[in-house]
């Protein structure tokens, strides 16, 4: 299975083309095709042993590819060394030289190619103003923070004009709070030079937030590429849909299904559900009489309320009923593990936007689950 971009064969900055490689019996990259495109931040996500960081090893040129052939800017880069490729990649460990100082640290890659003192002076002092470590620059990486030392790497593999940049796991090293504010100062960078980049990474909302696109990554393929957006709200298939995000997935027959309208028969939801896509979204499926199915609902998607709620009109929702059997309240929202009649339990999660005083729903409630017809997929595979 290969899963290509969208974009045209002349839109394609990198072009991937039945890649794989094996390491003895286990295919780590398996019959690859990808387009990435001039300038954009591309993301591979996947969990441990997808494939994804074996596949920027080969686009460094770190591997040698089995079967297949990679194209930068239009030429094979197959079989040309990594020195030679015009690709830099920036390690998760960061590998900085520690009796270097910031500024020798960055001006290593460019002595290395014997330019000239007065040109690596300009270029160096270029590159740290943009990640503005311009202040740093006669500190040695151990008097530097997480943040600063994940600058400098970048800086250092910037410095050097690549033309696609491979980053591994580039803020798995940062707590949290850290790693969520230089996602953005990641995207400026980006954004002021124009470098394309590669993103390996396992986290899902760092994905989300970098990516213009992104390809996820299971057992050595690529299985959906798309914008964020796209993956997440349209999955092609149950893992993707599982991968990304939380959900909850419903098996189910299929008793009717035209132009993106589906009647879905799930006995999980006590009978027949209605289900309304955009027909020509990536993952849209149009299922035969009978087909084996499942149904996957958002836990954001689904609305909860008490049980002595009023009565709400028949206006085409999946309506259900149940009781709170879990509450976890996580700042800025809340989930709920809902267990309905058919014994499954379900994954709600709702914003904590209530007034002051007013009551929370409570473990232990009984409540009312809905959701439109528009806010589940119908998956295949």
């Amino acid at each position: 299975m290969s899963v290509s971009t969208q974009g045209s064969p002349r839109d394609a900055y990198v072009r991937i083309e039945h890649l794989s490689k094996r390491f003895g019996d286990f295919p780590a990259v398996d019959d690859v095709s990808l387009e990435i495109h001039r300038g954009e931040i591309f993301c591979l996500l996947g969990g441990s042993g997808s494939g994804k960081t074996t596949l920027l090893r080969l686009l460094a040129g770190f591997e040698s590819p089995g079967a297949g052939r990679i194209y930068l800017d239009g030429e094979d880069m197959s079989a040309i060394p990594p020195h030679r490729r015009p690709v830099n990649m920036m390690f998760q460990s960061y590998a900085l030289f520690p009796h270097m100082s910031v500024e020798k640290n960055v001006a290593f890659g460019l002595e290395q190619e014997r330019l000239g003192r007065e040109e690596i002076k300009r270029r160096v002092g270029e590159i740290l103003e943009i990640v503005r470590m311009t202040p740093y620059a006669l500190r040695k990486p151990h008097q530097l923070s997480g943040g600063q030392r994940q600058r400098v790497a970048l800086a250092r593999a910037l410095v050097k004009r690549p033309k696609l940049l491979l980053l591994d796991e580039p803020l798995a090293a940062l707590d949290r709070k850290l790693r969520e504010h230089t996602q953005f100062e990641l995207l400026a960078i980006h954004a002021r030079l124009g470098v394309t980049f590669v993103v390996v990474t396992h986290d899902q909302q760092e994905a989300m937030t970098l990516a213009s696109r992104m390809g996820v990554m299971n057992r050595g393929r690529i299985v959906q590429v798309g914008t964020p957006a796209e993956i997440y709200e349209a999955p092609a298939t149950r893992f993707v849909a599982d991968f990304i995000g939380s959900v909850n997935l419903f098996e189910g027959r299929a008793l009717e299904s035209q132009d993106g309208c589906h009647t879905i028969e799930c006995a999980e939801l006590g009978g027949a559900i209605r289900v309304v896509r955009p027909h020509a979204e990536a993952g849209a499926v149009t299922p035969s009489h009978g087909a084996l199915v499942w149904v996957a609902v958002r836990p954001e998607r689904i609305d909860i309320e008490p049980h002595a709620a009023a009565d709400a009109p028949a206006d085409g929702r999946t309506r259900l009923e149940g009781v709170v059997k879990e509450v976890g309240y996580m700042g800025e929202m809340s989930v709920y593990l809902v267990a309905i009649g058919s014994g499954r339990t379900l994954r709600v999660t709702r914003p904590n936007v209530a007034q002051p005083g007013a009551r929370r729903i409570m473990r232990e409630d009984r409540v009312r689950l809905s959701w439109r017809a528009t806010s589940p997929v119908v998956l295949r595979e």
